[in-house]
This record gives C-alpha cells, sequence and structure tokens, in this order.
C-alpha cells in the first residue's frame, strides 16, 4: 500500500514539474492610454506621428511559471487576425534596476511588431542571478507560446540588449529552439566589464551571483560568451550590432567575438554604428536593421 501511494505522489510531483514549465497562469490586456507612458507616445490624447503603429498592437501583461516560480511578463500582438513569428525579448538591467515595461517594450520591439511578430519577454524571477538560475524564465518561454493562439512556436527568435545579450548568447547555448537572434550592445566578457566599470562588481555581480567572490573566475567565464562560441547552437544564426561610442559594453570585446566567430565559420554578421549604448540617435537604424534580419532569417527564412 505504501508502494502503491509513492508511487501516485511521485507520478503527480513528476507531472506537475513538468506542468510548470512555462504554463501561462494569466494575460491581461494593458489599455496604453492609463498608462503613465501614454504621455510621451501621444500629444492632445492622440498618438503622435512616430507612435502611430501602436494602434495596431495589443499589449498583455502575462504570468508564466518557470521551474517552481511565477514570473511575470509583457506580451505584444498584431491586432489582425493570424499566426506570426515569435520574438523573444530579453531586457537589460538587473533585479529592479531597468524592468521590462510597456515603455521599453514599446521603444525597442513594437515597430517589429507592427509588421507581423509577437513579441513575448520576461523580467525575471525575483532572485536574479545575472545569467544563472533565471536563464530558465527565457528558455520556457518557447514553451508559453504554445499557449498563444497567434504565436507560431515553430518560428522563434530572440533579441537581446545590452545584459539581455548575456540571456541570449546562453540561450543560444542551451536551446536549438531559437532560429535566429539578435544582439544588441551586449556584453561579451564580464571580466573586462568589471575592468571598465568596477562598481559593477561590488554592486551587481557580487550580489546576484551566488558564491562570487568563492567561484569568480568559473561564474564570470559561464556567463561570458567569449569564452566559449563553439557552444552557440550551429542550428541557430546571430546578428550583433554595436555602437561604436557605447561606455557601457566594451566594444574590443565584441570584436573579439566577432573574429572567433569568422574562425568558426559561424552563421552571422555585425553591424557597427557611430552611436551610445542606447541607440540615442539612431532609433530609427536600429529599428530597419532588426527588422530586416528578422524578416530574412526568420519570418521568409523556410
Amino acid at each position: 500500500m505504501n508502494r502503491v501511494l509513492f508511487l501516485i505522489f511521485f507520478f503527480f510531483f513528476l507531472s506537475f514539474g513538468f506542468a510548470q514549465k512555462g504554463k501561462l497562469i494569466s494575460k491581461k490586456v494593458i489599455d496604453i492610454t492609463d498608462t503613465p507612458v501614454w504621455n510621451s507616445v501621444s500629444e492632445n490624447n492622440i498618438l503622435k506621428p512616430d507612435y502611430i503603429h501602436l494602434e495596431k498592437l495589443d499589449f498583455f501583461s502575462i504570468t508564466y511559471q518557470s521551474d517552481s516560480l511565477l514570473v511575470k511578463g509583457i506580451l505584444v500582438e498584431p491586432k489582425k487576425e493570424g499566426v506570426y513569428p515569435v520574438v523573444i525579448f530579453n531586457r537589460g538591467g538587473n533585479r529592479d534596476f531597468a524592468p521590462l515595461n510597456l515603455s521599453t517594450i514599446i521603444n525597442y520591439a513594437s515597430k517589429l511588431a507592427e509588421q507581423g511578430y509577437v513579441i513575448i519577454g520576461s523580467n525575471y524571477r525575483e532572485n536574479d542571478e545575472f545569467g544563472g538560475k533565471e536563464l530558465n524564465d527565457v528558455l520556457n518561454l518557447t514553451e508559453t507560446v504554445k499557449e498563444i493562439e497567434k504565436a507560431d512556436p515553430n518560428c522563434i527568435g530572440m533579441f537581446g540588449w545590452s545584459r539581455g545579450g548575456i540571456m541570449t548568447y546562453l540561450s543560444l547555448k542551451k536551446s536549438d529552439k531559437i532560429k535566429t537572434a539578435i544582439v544588441g550592445n551586449g556584453v561579451t566578457d564580464l571580466f573586462q566589464l568589471i575592468m571598465d566599470r568596477p562598481k559593477m562588481e561590488t554592486a551587481v555581480l557580487a550580489e546576484c551571483i551566488p558564491d562570487y567572490w568563492r567561484n569568480k573566475e568559473m561564474e564570470l567565464k559561464k556567463r561570458s560568451v567569449i569564452y566559449w562560441p563553439e557552444k552557440l547552437s550551429k542550428q541557430s544564426s546571430l546578428l550583433i550590432i554595436s555602437g561604436k561610442n557605447d561606455k557601457r559594453a566594451n566594444q574590443s570585446t565584441t570584436t573579439k567575438l566577432v573574429e572567433k566567430l569568422s574562425e568558426l565559420k559561424y552563421d552571422y554578421e555585425y553591424q557597427e554604428v557611430i552611436t551610445d549604448h542606447f541607440f540615442s540617435n539612431k532609433r530609427n537604424e536600429l529599428d530597419q536593421l532588426v527588422l530586416s534580419w528578422f524578416n530574412k532569417r526568420l519570418k521568409n527564412a523556410n
């Protein structure tokens, strides 16, 4: 009898564990006219010309399961009926700094969505390890999109910005479900990062990464693509975009990565743009680079 009960509980928890992998818990409409971002995208309660495309989109806040946790994120869908390629957007920042919010998704991915893409992004779990266990929160979105009617779960791309670049490189290392990816001003070498910006080590990395001081070299290498470019999925392709005046992510380490990818004959392209970390004066150019790449390598790849 005890053996039977044990097996029942075992299979219950086993099936529960599988059910948690990306399960969509809630999907709630965001009325952008009732959010603070409305003041920046509208004038006299009418969308500004640069944001008129937002009329064609629906925005949602989502909650989904990742491991045993509930994680929040944002979803953007074209209003027009159809099934669309998916782009997972990986935010920058860490913990509560630069979270994924409506403003971020509008500025970096709304024009892509308007051209026929479903955009989904995670805010990562509360216990942020800066490229540790919260990587599952990104990868599990490949399961979440199976529950979204307008999303094609067999056609998934990824777009990571800044720290989100780390998450993107790690995703390409661990998964073959990402058909193509874009990294914008991503960090490729955390050793160089802490040389350039020492406060990143004490105020971020040491606080986020478990047992940091004891395992520093191992943990930094695990999160730095420059040490394992050969492990990136051969089923994917990669566009790397770098701002020449970026003061947050060292461009020289990005060019070293590009050299290694070239030696490996990896399927990639590299674009340098004279701008800062946020592409402040080149947003239209960024939008065009992103759209062109995903149209070529994701939407029209087959």
